[in-house]
């Protein structure tokens, strides 16, 4: 009991640090990994002769295939909206993306340990059919579809009561921050089951629940790229950086994303009557790709527990979503960065002067 009143406590005092102390620990932690996977890869081949290229080129892919993993929709979406909702909430949530890709992370990297020891229960994981591969892959789809579906709704909730906010301040009403936050019969169904994701490290068990499906391509790449390798008598230690260097990878980017998601939702909420529009618009951007991907996770789901045959959750079970994340990337830097820039002709007319240009003015 002690010692988890002291875990309680830590964790209030950390949440009650600086937000660039609260980053610092974050970054250093993503750090930590890339060293490990560094001094593994080197503890690997310091006995091994003639096996320095063939494991560097395979870290290295096994690294990028995490850069790759991390803009997989599901991960955006989660990450996204559930930055969304501690940004309402007034927190500062800096270890949503770390969170969530460690705990996603942490089934691969448990899985690559098995590898590594041989144990041949991986492989049943992987093999497409197997009642592992069904069971576990039935948990990560259920998981994430549920979690998105009602991330979904309460930032559909919120993005509703932001359009209904902009609206009444172009007709010139006023607007306060308490406008902005999700109300409604969709907020509050919601409440209870989202209770329990109060703090960002919380999302630590999403995303292992996220990751327990191992139906991805970059998931069983790594497994079997893993698995070639100790075939091939690659030192175990370099083996053990293959899933750490996956794992840095993937913290990484998501932690990046994770901190654009927040300063980009904090920038709306703290200018309400500067940035509605755009609060509104990246808001219903969130609602609007973690219930896509919510409806494609869920009808696969279907298609795969209840045996269905119909063409409908079996082309929604077979759509695979890993370069789709690109595009939602992207379409969230072209919101952000449309609104900088109006936001910086805005500051400019107002540098001008109302006169400036007009016939009796004495500018230039």
């Amino acid at each position: 009991m002690t010692a988890i009143t002291d875990i309680a406590a830590y964790y209030r005092q950390r949440e009650a640090l600086p937000v660039r102390t609260r980053l610092m620990f974050t970054f250093g932690a993503v750090a930590a990994l890339h060293a490990a996977a560094v001094v593994l890869l080197l503890a690997g081949n310091a006995g091994a002769a003639g096996a320095h290229a063939l494991t560097w080129g395979l870290v290295l892919t096994a690294y990028l295939a995490g850069v790759k993993h991390s803009y997989d929709w599901d991960h955006l979406a989660a990450i996204d909206n559930s930055t969304r909702k501690f940004v309402a909430q007034r927190q500062d949530p800096v270890s949503v993306g770390f969170a969530f890709s460690l705990g996603h992370s942490s089934v691969v990297t448990l899985a690559g340990v098995l590898v590594v020891a041989g144990a041949g229960v991986v492989g049943g994981f992987m093999q497409d059919g197997s009642a592992g591969n069904l069971v576990l892959g039935l948990i990560g789809s259920g998981v994430s579809g549920v979690f998105l579906l009602a991330m979904g709704l309460f930032n559909g909730s919120a993005f509703a009561r932001s359009a209904q906010a902009y609206r009444r301040a172009r007709s010139g009403a006023a607007i306060s921050p308490a406008d902005l936050e999700q109300q409604g019969l969709v907020a509050r169904l919601l409440a209870r089951p989202l209770s329990r994701v109060r703090r960002p490290r919380n999302i630590y068990v999403i995303g292992f629940l996220f990751g327990l499906g191992f139906d991805t391509a970059t998931t069983i790449g790594l497994l079997m790229m893993t698995t070639a390798a100790s075939l091939a008598g690659v030192p175990p230690f370099a083996l053990l950086a293959l899933p750490l260097a996956f794992t840095a990878a993937m913290t990484l980017c998501d932690s990046v994303n994770g901190m654009a998601m927040m300063r980009m939702y904090r920038s709306a909420l703290d200018h309400p009557q500067r940035t509605l529009g755009f609060n509104a618009l990246v808001t219903g951007l969130s609602a609007v790709s973690a219930l896509f991907i919510a409806a494609i996770t869920l009808g696969g789901f279907a298609h795969a527990a209840f045996g269905l045959d119909d063409p409908v959750t079996a082309w929604l079970g077979d759509i695979d979503l890993g370069e789709a994340g690109l595009l939602l990337v992207a379409a969230f830097l072209a919101v952000w960065g449309g609104a900088v820039l109006r936001a910086g002709r805005g500051i400019g007319r107002r540098a001008a002067g109302p006169e400036a240009g007009s016939p009796g003015s004495s500018c230039p």
